[in-house]
């Protein structure tokens, strides 16, 4: 934090993420849920996952955010036929001006600091998985050779509900690699209005860069520094253990309607998103609501429902809100 006091450093970590909310906000109306949501899994420096129908506005979102915060964006259109050397890039043989022949890498998108994973439910397993490494570990591995990603890395996905045709679910090894998995709702009818007025009038709103990357990585060791009291993180740890059907503690309809509860991932993405989300409210010490606010998009797809949970169309939303009812403040 330098030489400044811990008030400093939040009122600036706020000035900047309203400047940011302000210039996205031109372009995405309404929505504020889904791009704190996003900001979140940046400044964690984590992935997300945006789940909803075509058309609305989850594409527009990624590419305004990549322009706000003058950072390198690629797009990956996922597709049944799309393979994994199409993500990751390929080594191809060249020829050199001298006639000579040597082999070169080729990066693929995935060389970009945020990557939008379109549609990424329509690929084939085999391509998702080749997601894995990048999203968690910030490397490409090709041909036994390693590259680091530059950072701040992010990959934002969208994916089309399940029900719809075409797609394959995403394995749950890849969904656990998600910080939060966001549910992007329908607008309503004043907001569809502003849509309108935007998206069919003579002029185009225009998106102004407001931060840098040596600003968002700063911020994040911002994210780091915030104080988080043994309670609060016991009481993270007594809600992740609360989504275990074979725990005596767990509500009745985990026992009933859950066939896997969330991995200590969930307890580190619930406590990770409650420090940003106490500094978005003005604050350097996350408290118990902060978990309370995070837990459902950081466990929501990590909380894997058994067939009678699945038959009966239980929401996951409904079992994490009985946990978050039941589980104490304090043991």
């Amino acid at each position: 934090m330098s030489d400044s006091t811990p008030t400093e450093v939040v009122e600036r970590f706020g000035e900047d993420i309203a400047r940011v909310r302000a210039e996205i906000g031109k372009m995405i109306v309404g929505q504020e849920e889904i791009v704190d949501g996003v900001l979140t899994c940046l400044l964690a420096g984590g992935q997300a996952l945006l789940e909803g129908v075509p058309g609305l506005g989850k594409t527009m979102l990624v590419r305004t955010l990549a322009d706000a915060l003058q950072l390198e964006f690629a797009r990956i259109q996922f597709t049944p036929d799309l393979m994994p050397a199409d993500i990751l890039g390929t080594t191809v043989l060249t020829e050199g001006p001298d006639g000579s022949t040597r082999l070169e890498f080729r990066k693929g998108p995935v060389f970009a600091n945020i990557v939008l994973a379109d549609e990424i439910n329509r690929a084939t397993p085999k391509t998702q998985s080749a997601m894995l490494e990048v999203m968690q570990e910030h490397t490409v591995t090709v041909s036994n050779r390693t590259y680091v990603l530059d950072e701040p890395y992010f990959v934002l996905a969208t994916q089309n509900p399940l029900e719809m045709e075409g797609t394959y679910p995403l394995p749950e090894a890849q969904l656990d690699r998600f910080l939060f998995k966001l549910q992007v709702g329908f607008p309503s009818r004043e907001e569809l209005h502003d849509i309108l007025d935007r998206t069919t009038g003579a002029e185009a709103p225009e998106v102004a860069p407001v931060l840098d990357r040596a600003r968002i990585l700063q911020m994040r060791k911002v994210v780091r520094d915030v104080a988080v009291s043994r309670h609060v993180k016991d009481y993270a740890i007594r809600v992740l253990e609360a989504t275990h059907p074979d725990r005596s503690t767990s509500p009745e309809k985990v026992r009933r309607f859950v066939r896997f509860g969330a991995s200590p991932r969930g307890a580190q993405a619930m406590l990770l998103a409650a420090k940003i989300h106490a500094l978005f409210d003005g604050r350097f010490a996350a408290a118990v609501d902060d978990i309370r606010a995070m837990a459902k998009p950081a466990l929501r797809h990590r909380v894997i429902l058994n067939f009678e949970g699945e038959a009966e169309g239980v929401a996951t939303d409904a079992v994490l809100d009985e946990i978050l009812a039941t589980v104490p403040e304090t043991a």
